[in-house]
């Protein structure tokens, strides 16, 4: 007989909340999860795992093997870290830390991933292999995903199918976002240094002014997607930043530009990395400056592998209802269990934590964030589910 894990979730659903508000209340930036990791190895050890602490320096790993017969390996991630942000909800669980906030969902990610641990411990006979829990640190653009993996979290045993969630406010409670292939972007960095030549500001013809090639470089840069991508594929070249001059009657002899490149595939990656280069160089050129150009590679795309997809898709149905789960969204976020993903096959996916009848519909990284914690019991239902159903299928 299935196993009722949505009526078992539920159960668990104060536990859930006060969990999370009181990891709300005490938020802690990427790789000084030190409060969390304690509360995250204190509760597995509790529940029976065994427990690695310090991988990616605050990392925090639980195993758990089946009394069942099995070889297949399992891993669940969590993110922990919060943002450089100040909360502006007037909850009772806003955040005591000044100046840091979880604006965007891991408080909860963590109270799911200790629900998924207090389920499947009871489970244990019932299932072969091993459970991996992974709670990271460090996700909001510190690489923490990739400190895990190179303190071993993908070995000992080696994973053999991958698994993660994020609440999302873009859809309402009681839905999910499930989809094979792509779901979210790699998100690249992009500095832009233009040399020019300084000088008064009466007499430009003497100068070479930065600020103007600098805004000529931006204006060329929104034609790399409209006029190098074909209208079937998606891609981002955003600048976010534009320094210079020191005075108004200065012309300025240096510009800064930073920015950011987000696409779904390699091939578009290289393209839009290549043009931002050609452009940037040609245009300071043309204008007789000069520009160097750097690009780092953030986070790569978070590609879904098809049959753990179809492992949360059939669990997520089950929870939800198949009417309930969208297969075509996608964004161009960045999510750095890509990591993960890019060495072990399996699935990244939302759940669904919108409320627009009670104000929670506020955009992730917004300093009035705040998610539907109903949606909880039904994150931890759908991982023991699909985690289950991926150890069956080995």
């Amino acid at each position: 007989m299935a196993i009722d894990f949505l009526t078992e979730a539920r159960a668990l659903y104060d536990d859930l909340v006060a969990t999370r508000r009181d990891l709300h209340m005490h938020p802690e930036l990427g790789f000084q999860e030190v409060r969390t990791a304690r509360i995250v190895a204190e509760r597995l050890g509790a529940l029976g795992y065994e427990v690695v602490t310090g991988i990616g320096k605050t990392g925090v790993v639980g195993l758990l093997a089946g009394e069942q017969p099995g070889t297949h390996t399992v891993l669940l991630r969590f993110d922990m870290d919060a943002l450089p942000i100040e909360e502006e909800n007037d909850v009772p669980y806003r955040s005591q830390s000044p100046g840091v906030m979880h604006a965007c969902g891991h408080d909860g990610h963590v109270a799911i991933g200790l629900g998924v641990a207090a389920l499947l411990a009871r489970q244990r006979a019932a299932f072969g292999g091993t459970i991996k829990l992974m709670f990271q640190p460090a996700e909001e653009g510190l690489g923490g995903a990739r400190a895990m993996i190179a303190d071993g979290v993908l070995e000992g045993p080696h994973v053999d199918t991958a698994l993660g969630l994020h609440v999302w406010s873009g859809f309402d409670t009681g839905t999910a976002v499930v989809r094979s292939g792509a779901l979210m972007a790699a998100a690249d960095t992009f500095e832009i240094e233009v040399h020019g030549r300084g000088g008064h500001a009466a007499h430009p013809e003497q100068a070479v002014d930065a600020v103007l090639v600098a805004a000529q470089i931006v204006v060329a840069l929104q034609t790399v997607v409209a006029r190098n991508l074909s209208p079937t594929e998606a891609g981002v070249v955003t600048v976010g930043v534009l320094q210079a001059g020191t005075a108004h009657n200065i012309i300025a002899e240096r510009a800064r530009l930073r920015g950011s490149i987000r696409s779904f595939n390699e091939a578009t990656r290289a393209l839009l990395h290549r043009r931002v280069a050609e452009l940037a160089t040609g245009v300071a050129a043309a204008h007789g400056a000069s520009a160097e150009v750097h690009i780092a590679g953030c986070v790569d795309p978070t590609v879904n592998a098809p049959a753990p997809t179809a492992a949360v898709y059939a669990a997520a149905s089950a929870v939800l209802g198949a009417a309930a789960i969208n297969t075509s969204y996608c964004t161009t976020g960045g999510e750095d269990f890509s990591a993960v993903l890019a060495q072990v096959p399996g699935n990244f996916f939302f759940l669904g934590a919108r409320d627009e009848a009670r104000g929670l519909s506020y955009p992730h990284h917004s300093p009035r964030f705040d998610f539907d914690e109903r949606c909880m019991p039904q994150g931890v239902a759908i991982l023991c589910d699909a985690a289950l159903r991926c150890l069956a299928a080995e």
